[in-house]
């Protein structure tokens, strides 16, 4: 009797417990309802930022990123092995054309300057000395020359006698024989002189060319010296701006080495780079929109690095606008290339609302009241986003993130 009373007691208990569970459950639920019901999300117009839907272009871009450079710099070099003597000139001083910047110390240069100076002086009495040696030999070789001829005009005589005495009788036939013999020798000597002249006549012609080239280069080889002292006193060749100057007083630089740029500020251009995964999105002559604060300037593209490094691309861009005001050297800033241009599409205004997904959830706002909604979207950049769904021209939209209230249907906006 005693247990089934406790069973009782125990149903009864089970009972209440489940009763109180699910009237919580209720309660729970009914506060969750009213509250939403009676506080719905609400936002201030401070809060937010807004655009209307428009019809207008709109250009699809990618980004890059970009400095600003003088669209002329000249670097001027050292023409000689020195060390820095004096500078004259900072950066950021103007200059104008022939005006100096630095000196170097000549005197090494100098020196092997008079070297050459009395080289070249000795070659050219070398080149005389040849020439009146070369001149003594042909002279004494046609000397020569006119004795053998004599002999000769001798020897005729002398075979002429002799055939004269064997038709009188008077003399041999070996005499005839040996006078035309010895005629024929000097003839054969005489031969072998005038060989000689001509040869000797083209030996002087190349010894004295071959001289006269080595005095030529020596010569060069000395103007080329002046012209390298002459430029050793540093001085602009153009007017601009000094933009940079090495100002190491007593520093050894060698030749070629840069000692200061110059550059025309009167025109910039734009070095840019990207990643190398999109060069095949980029080529010459496309169109390129730079940004520097809220000013926008247009160019083109006009060269492509072939080479990568360290997974970048480089180009340069051409501004339609060179002279602005508002470019400065070294300058970064951001470049946006186009890659594709639409015109008469709806569009609007980018923010933080859009994601960069072709689906998106925004907020339309009409009479106080921000709605979700879906619309698909197409070309983008820093701009305008078009849209291709689910809006309509003069439609008025939340730009702003709108993130915490996604789980939301409506906002209320209030002033």
């Amino acid at each position: 009797m005693d247990k089934l009373i406790e069973e009782e007691v125990s149903a009864k208990k089970k009972k209440k417990t489940y009763l109180i569970i699910f009237i919580s459950i209720v309660l729970v639920a009914a506060s969750i309802w009213f509250v939403r019901f009676y506080f719905k999300p609400a936002l201030t117009n401070s809060d937010i930022t807004t655009a209307k839907v428009e019809i207008g272009i709109i250009e699809n871009t990618i980004n890059a990123t970009g400095e600003v450079l003088p669209e002329f710099e000249e670097v001027l070099t050292s023409p000689i092995s020195a060390s820095i003597k004096n500078v004259l000139m900072d950066a950021g001083n103007k200059v104008n054309k022939g005006q100096s910047i630095l000196a170097l110390d000549k005197s090494v240069s100098q020196t092997d300057y008079g070297k050459l100076q009395f080289q070249m002086e000795s070659k050219e009495n070398e080149i005389r000395k040849l020439k009146l040696d070369l001149e003594k030999s042909f002279f004494d070789i046609k000397s020569n020359n006119s004795i053998k001829q004599l002999r000769i005009s001798n020897l005729k005589d002398v075979v002429s006698s002799a055939k004269r005495l064997l038709k009188a009788g008077g003399g041999t036939k070996e005499d005839v024989e040996r006078a035309e013999l010895d005629l024929k020798v000097a003839e054969l000597e005489k031969l072998q002189l005038e060989n000689e002249i001509k040869s000797k006549q083209q030996t002087m012609k190349i010894e004295i060319r071959e001289a006269e080239i080595a005095l030529a280069i020596q010569k060069n080889d000395l103007d080329g010296l002046k012209r390298k002292l002459d430029l050793a006193d540093v001085i602009a060749t153009r007017p601009g701006v000094i933009t940079w100057v090495n100002k190491n007083i007593g520093s050894s630089v060698h030749e070629g080495d840069a000692l200061a740029r110059i550059a025309d500020l009167s025109g910039f251009k734009i070095a840019g780079s990207m990643s190398d995964n999109l060069l095949d999105k980029i080529h010459n002559n496309m169109t390129a929109i730079i940004r520097i604060g809220d000013t926008q300037l247009r160019g083109s593209i006009v060269n492509i690095s072939p080479a990568v490094s360290n997974a970048i691309v480089s180009f340069d861009i051409q501004l339609n606008q060179k002279d602005s005001k508002e470019l400065r050297p070294n300058q970064k800033v951001d470049v946006f290339l186009v890659t594709d241009t639409r015109n008469g599409v709806l569009r609007v205004t980018n923010g933080p609302a859009f994601n960069g997904s072709n689906s998106q959830e925004i907020f339309v706002l009409k009479n106080g009241i921000a709605e979700r909604r879906t619309v698909k979207t197409g070309l983008s950049n820093f701009d305008y986003v078009e849209i291709l769904s689910g809006l309509k021209a003069r439609d008025e939209i939340i730009t702003s993130d709108m993130g915490d209230y996604k789980n939301s249907k409506t906002v209320a906006i209030s002033n």
